[in-house]
């Protein structure tokens, strides 16, 4: 530098030691337009991060529900016959799926028709505010694995008289909030004596107004033909009683039964958010490009500044693979600040959305790696350009231009 400096005039001299000086403090120019850069890639590392870190955290907590709620119980319900007709499952449905091998234990419910249940009887009977009137066996609560919420289930007492169990979406469209308020079903009054917990599994259950079997036949006019037939048996045995389920419910008829299983329900969540996930990824991936031509636009605009420092620089000896190494780690660590930033903003963005859904916290590691990799890639690429920009100056072209 000084052998330089002494060819030069005194304000020549001056001007270089000043550039020589200013070569180590990074990216020059205006410092908004770098941070908006940032923040480009900031938001394309958080939205991917977020993204895949929110759908991991559901899916834990969608298979941690699967789990827990189980996948061997299957369904049975009529279906339609060659004319279009409803068809009815035999009254003795339920006594002969609970002899089939494997099967554990077995319930039912029977929709009673005709019937609807209202807060007062000053309420038009139309008005069913979607509620259905359900008689149901009392092993039901076993065999789905529910429970009470509030209140007590039915007994064997309580099912041969006027009372109700709600279901949770019963009571609150009902406005029940704890037993022992009464209900207008059909054409007389019925005392709630309790309220259920939801039931992923069985959401119809949810949605209904549940009576004992033997006064759903004495006072509602129910026929006794069931409309749905729960079951559970072990693992090992679904395939096995999924096969024979439909003949044993109805012998004569099988064709016109219904057999499902309602975890497969939950199971086909997991393929539908997966499908959300790409399309939130692909926004991702467009900010993570608005980004990195932001980091372009930056590093361009600094190179046209910094011409006097790169002819400096070429005049000391550095070669061209020096100035385009330079800027092109001055491109990466701009982008690599903002995929840092943009990591930890998506990892309390996850952190807060599973505390506030009571999820299971999972952070999926991979994915914060290769979030940074992006934001670094995108800022490798984007500087690519303007670092071979800044390679070809020649020492005299920069200098003359100060």
């Amino acid at each position: 530098m000084t052998a330089v400096a002494r060819d030069l005039p005194p304000s020549s001299a001056l001007r270089s030691a000043d550039l020589l000086r200013e070569s180590t403090s990074g990216i020059r120019g205006r410092p908004a337009r770098a941070v908006l850069s940032l923040l480009g890639i900031a938001v394309g590392v958080t939205a991917m991060v977020a993204v895949l870190g929110i759908s991991a955290a559901s899916q834990a907590g969608l298979i941690a529900q699967i789990s827990r709620l189980g996948t061997n119980m299957l369904t049975v319900s009529p279906g339609r016959d060659l004319f279009g007709n409803q068809t009815e499952l035999p009254t003795e449905s339920v006594a002969m799926v609970g002899r089939i091998d494997g099967v554990e234990s077995v319930s039912a419910v029977g929709a009673v028709g005709g019937r609807s249940v209202r807060r007062t009887d000053k309420i038009d009977p139309q008005d069913t505010n979607g509620i259905a009137v359900l008689a149901t066996r009392l092993d039901l609560l076993d065999t789905l694995g529910g429970s009470v919420l509030a209140g007590s289930w039915l007994t064997g007492a309580t099912e041969r008289y006027p009372a109700v169990v709600l279901g949770s979406v019963a009571a609150a469209r009902l406005g029940i909030a704890g037993p022992g308020d009464q209900v207008y079903l059909g054409d007389r009054w019925f005392t709630v004596v309790g309220l259920l917990d939801g039931l992923p599994l069985a959401p119809e259950i949810d949605r209904a107004a549940l009576v004992g079997w033997p006064v759903a036949q004495s006072d509602l006019g129910f026929t006794g033909h069931p409309t749905t037939v729960y079951e559970r048996s072990a693992d090992s045995a679904v395939a096995g009683v999924r096969a024979v389920l439909a003949a044993t419910a109805n012998p004569e008829n099988p064709q016109n039964v219904a057999v499902s299983r309602p975890s497969d329900a939950l199971t086909a969540q997991l393929a539908a958010r997966s499908a959300f996930d790409q399309l939130f990824l692909g926004l991702g991936a467009v900010a993570l490009l608005v980004g990195g031509i932001g980091v372009a636009n930056t590093m361009i605009i600094s190179v046209l500044e910094r011409r006097g420092e790169i002819g400096l620089r070429r005049s000391l000896g550095a070669t061209r693979a020096h100035v385009r190494a330079q800027f092109l780690a001055e491109s990466a660590v701009l982008s690599g600040i903002g995929g840092v930033l943009g990591v930890l903003i998506g990892i309390a963005v996850c952190v807060g959305y599973s505390l506030s859904r009571d999820l299971p916290v999972t952070l999926p590691w991979a994915v914060l790696a290769m979030g940074l990799a992006a934001a670094v890639g995108t800022g490798v690429v984007a500087g690519l350009y303007p670092a071979g920009r800044a390679a070809r100056l020649s020492p005299t072209q920069a200098l003359a231009s100060v």
